[in-house]
């Protein structure tokens, strides 16, 4: 009597948690600075080594600092500050993949001097691991073994594959410009699909360019490109669900202004990285139910976890919200201008078919005072709940992860002391949900049956039950229930009396 074992294998998500950790960034600088404006930042991992039990990356801050000089110009200084962390957990395996999110929570700035600006980042940092996992599966061909078989749908994992490719974004401005002092560059992934050996992902490419005319007028332009690129991996099917994340380093974002005749042309070229993930759902066979013939057998069952990946959600809404200034802080005479926004996903959740998103948006806002004819800057803090219908189908979903982009933001201000702030929202929310298999994964052979001391067994079998159930009891084959009761259906429409013949043994 022999038994095998055929593994199959399935994907399975685990959550890392979410921890804080500080990053010190160091800004070289070179002019008398009069005081920091406004700090824009993103934050993103970049290279991962994934070991037994631990994933080190490292990352960087990309910075964008807007500053007043002691003689009253505005200026802007871009910087990359690298970093590496880790994540610790004893699921992780060698050969695992990992999806890592990184964000800026906080800031201070420590000091600012004529050659360093130092600024201390409160950095955030969770990750979902993308594992595949062998389950044990009992075969067997043995003569006197009647095995019942099923298919089982089981989640598996495709492959993982990543890219970049770049956007071009022009903007003309009809007056002349004396200097571009900021461009912030987001994306949104809006629809995921997948084909063959490929996966398709559409979004689109937010741009804001803060620029200082001739004039001395402070100004901004949005601009939006839409694309749609396909990243080749191997085995994608169009059954496929794939998960897609696009990520701009503001570093690598190249500005080029070239003078018109009646203006200027702004060239923006932004290298955008993208990473995909597809899994795929297939059947596997697998012994439902097993017994012997001629032997006790003792079956052993185990469990086991798979993640089974949703479509993603995408909406857009708008926030709003207000501010009034301190009584210490000097009144506002007019809004120079918007330096920046940060945004923070703090809490996501489903509820009633909805998905709800919270976070809390920071703009900073530069204006100008006229009694003292100073530049002043305040932040605008907004926290915000929105929610849009979920698409997520299955029992017990949960959302994996949430992307959001801030645009088209607009500050007001009344009675020199309020400010009232609005803009809209593109989100991206992923989802996936656990779902718990079984198989029988140890069969032992207990001893042999005693011998049949009769030739012949009447059993008084119930209404719903099958030729199997009734074998099972009796220790015979499936057949020879069905052969000799031929007057009989299964499953019993009533109760029925079973007559079963037993071969005599030699």
């Amino acid at each position: 009597m022999s038994f095998e074992t055929n593994k199959f294998k399935v994907a399975r998500k685990k959550h890392l948690g979410t921890s804080q950790f500080s990053v010190e960034c160091n800004v070289e600088t070179n002019v008398q600075i009069d005081k920091i404006l406004s700090v824009c930042h993103t934050a993103q991992a970049e290279n991962a080594e994934i070991l037994n039990g631990v994933i080190n990356y490292s990352g960087s801050v990309d910075l964008c600092i807007l500053y007043a000089t002691v003689d009253g110009e505005i200026g802007t200084l871009n910087s990359n500050c690298p970093f590496t962390s880790k994540f610790e957990d004893a699921d992780i395996m060698a050969g695992d993949k990992v999806m890592i999110k990184v964000g800026v929570d906080d800031y201070s700035i420590d000091s600012v001097t004529d050659n360093n600006i130092k600024i201390n980042c409160t950095l955030s940092q969770s990750a979902v691991l993308i594992c595949e996992r062998e389950v044990p599966n009992i075969i067997t061909n043995d003569e006197d073994m009647c095995v019942r078989e099923d298919e089982m749908t089981v989640c598996t994992l495709v492959g993982q594959a990543q890219e970049v490719f770049v956007i071009e974004s022009d903007i003309s401005i009809k007056e002349p410009v004396r200097k571009v002092l900021m461009v912030d560059s987001c994306v949104a992934v809006k629809n995921v699909e997948s084909g063959v050996n490929f996966v398709s992902v559409a979004g689109e490419v937010v741009s804001r360019v803060l620029y200082l005319t001739e004039n001395d007028r402070f100004e901004s332009s949005y601009v939006t490109e839409n694309f749609k690129e396909e990243v080749e991996l191997e085995g994608v099917t169009r059954d496929a669900i794939s998960e897609a994340v696009a990520c701009i380093r503001r570093s690598s974002v190249k500005c080029e202004v070239s003078q018109e005749e009646k203006g200027v042309d702004i060239k923006l070229t932004i290298p955008v990285e993208l990473k995909v993930t597809s899994y795929l759902e297939k059947n596997e066979m697998v012994i439902k139910d097993i017994y012997s013939t001629a032997n006790e057998l003792e079956v052993s069952t185990s469990s086991f976890d798979m993640t089974r990946q949703l479509q993603c959600d995408y909406f857009e809404t708008k926030i709003d919200g207000t501010l009034t200034l301190d009584d210490d802080k000097p009144r506002v005479d007019k809004i120079m201008f918007v330096g920046g926004s940060n945004l923070q996903i703090t809490n996501s959740y489903i509820k009633g078919g909805e998905v709800f998103v919270e976070g809390v948006s920071k703009t900073n806002v530069v204006y100008l005072n006229d009694e003292t004819n100073s530049l002043n800057s305040v932040v605008v803090e907004v926290p915000f709940v929105v929610s849009d219908k979920s698409s997520a189908n299955c029992e017990n979903p949960q959302i994996e992860s949430v992307f959001a982009v801030l645009f088209d933001v607009d500050v007001v201000v009344k009675k020199g002391r309020e400010f009232y702030f609005d803009a809209k929202l593109k989100i991206n929310v992923n989802y996936d949900c656990n779902v718990v298999g079984a198989v029988i994964s140890n069969i032992n052979v207990a001893g042999a049956y005693p011998e049949r001391d009769c030739a012949i067994e009447l059993v008084f079998a119930n209404a719903g039950q099958s030729a199997w159930d009734i074998a099972k009891t009796l220790k015979v084959n499936e057949q020879t229930i069905m052969l000799q009761n031929p007057d009989l259906t299964f499953p019993l429409e009533r109760d029925e009396n079973v007559i079963v013949y037993f071969q005599k043994q030699n």
